[in-house]
């Protein structure tokens, strides 16, 4: 198969480390010929939608400087994207600016994280006033604040899941979950499913089920049923066939009973796969028959990123024991939560169970007026309608461009799949790392995920407009065109 490789590329150490799984191996030319275009010919390049907003001068390091430091003093584990690292100074809903006052629109949004805008004034004055009358005490004490946020979280969700743990972020709500499971029941088998990601931690990351974000340390008691996948998977949007496979791990690979079942309503990381119909009803039926506890990851999901409901298990028709949340709970403050109900919470009463700064009055504080801005300027509405806009382009685009092999996804939580051969699916790694590239250098910055590193991550912040939309979608169509 031939692949693409752009006329200007170079093997830098910063190309290697963005690549999935850090590997780089040269490939010859792309199905794909390299065109000339210039505006006289038709293909012009897009615009940016105005914005009433200026930054303030930069004064301060430069993303030279602080790529030296980067390198020198922090882990050389952390990676960056584009073969030119961006230093991001400053942010304004959905947009952000870097060192020399260039606009971006983020359609990436921290990864799923920012979903009031960045720097919402609601939410900043929420952090600032809070911070400016008691920043962090302890939960041995009382402070409105963790009550509110609690009562707030509790009736956005239906039945009887209403106690609430604060954590400060997805991995820690996913591991406290898991334990909470396991509590419950006695039992310790956990069942996820392939190319989930639940976190890095020692819990999460027997869950998570990709290679990449794995390491090779003690994960017990984790089995990984099929992915159902209706893109790459093998009984295709027939979700209750994918439903047989958690049957056969508890019979063949458990005791027949165990703690519980995680899953995400669309994984994240994994490439914005959104589940098969029926997968999650079945799922579900199946997981209680055998005493175990059906747990939600609304990281990336929840926080009406879906727009159709607030919740992404919403959409399945679905009512879990336990959910977890994280990212846009906080807009970018630290801050993560688990909800369950009054009788599996009792089981961390037989110990002793404190998180410091789970539940500090500064995070709870914004994480309540994150809830409000979304009521308040009807974010899940508008992330309902302008994702359906988005997707319907995208799908438009699909037609266009045979590299888009899939375009998935529901409200601002939107993938774009790209392969060399839509009949082997072949993931086309290599172009989507230029067209990623490219794209910032018009202006917009989306994410990259899935296995294979090839698919498309648009998880914009929910003030995200139909023109923003279509000035993404130009950018992607203007990019493919000139491959």
């Amino acid at each position: 198969m031939r692949r693409f490789i752009p006329a200007t590329a170079v093997l830098s150490e910063k190309t290697k480390y963005s690549l999935p799984l850090r590997r780089w191996r040269w490939r010859c030319f792309s199905q794909v010929a390299q065109k000339e275009f210039d505006n006289k010919g038709g293909v012009v390049v897009p615009k940016m939608p105005s914005f009433d907003y200026a930054p303030p001068p930069y004064t301060g390091p430069s993303a030279a400087e602080i790529l030296s430091k980067r390198k020198e003093y922090l882990s050389p584990a952390m990676f960056y994207l584009y073969n030119k690292p961006l230093n991001v100074v400053d942010g304004k809903m959905q947009y952000l600016f870097d060192e020399k006052g260039r606009r971006y629109l983020d359609a990436f949004g921290g990864i799923a994280t920012v979903c009031c805008g960045h720097c919402h004034p609601h939410v900043v004055d929420a952090i600032v006033n809070q911070t400016k009358r008691l920043q962090h005490s302890t939960i041995l004490y009382l402070n409105h604040a963790i009550a509110d946020l609690a009562e707030a979280l509790a009736n956005k969700l239906p039945g009887n899941l209403k106690v609430v743990f604060f954590t400060n972020s997805g991995t820690e709500a996913n591991e406290l979950a898991i334990m909470m499971a396991r509590l419950y029941t006695g039992c310790h088998d956990i069942i996820s499913l392939r190319n989930a990601y639940h976190g890095n931690a020692a819990g999460t990351m027997g869950a998570t089920a990709q290679s990449n974000w794995k390491f090779n340390v003690i994960q017990s008691g984790v089995h990984h049923a099929i992915n159902p996948d209706p893109y790459r998977g093998v009984f295709g949007s027939e979700g209750e066939k994918y439903a047989k496979d958690i049957q056969d791990l508890i019979q063949f690979g458990t005791s027949g009973n165990i703690a519980g079942f995680v899953s995400e309503a669309i994984q994240g990381v994994g490439g914005i796969i959104e589940l098969a119909p029926g997968y999650l009803p079945a799922a579900y039926n199946i997981i209680k028959k055998a005493g175990g506890l059906c747990i939600a990851d609304e990281v990336q999901g929840g926080f009406a990123r879906t727009g159709s409901h607030f919740w992404g298990f919403e959409n399945h028709g679905v009512v879990p024991d336990i959910v977890t949340m994280a990212k846009g709970i906080g807009n970018g403050i630290p801050l993560g939560a688990v909800i369950t109900t009054p009788e599996i919470a009792e089981v961390l009463t037989r110990r002793n169970y404190f998180n410091t700064f789970g539940g500090n009055p500064v995070c709870t504080a914004a994480g309540l007026a994150v809830l409000n801005v979304i009521e308040k300027e009807k974010l899940q509405d508008n992330a309902f309608v302008v994702g359906s806009y988005l997707k319907e382009r995208l799908i438009a685009l699909k037609d266009k461009h045979d590299l888009i092999g899939d375009v998935r996804g529901r409200g601002l939580m939107l993938g774009v799949e790209l392969v060399t051969d839509h009949e082997l699916k072949t993931p086309a790694k290599l172009e989507t790392l230029h067209v990623l590239d490219q794209m910032k250098e018009i202006g917009v910055l989306v994410g990259k995920g899935g296995f294979y590193g090839n698919v498309f991550r648009i998880t914009p912040p929910l003030c995200f407009s139909k023109e923003d939309a279509d000035f993404l979608v130009d950018a992607m169509d203007y990019t493919m065109s000139k491959m």
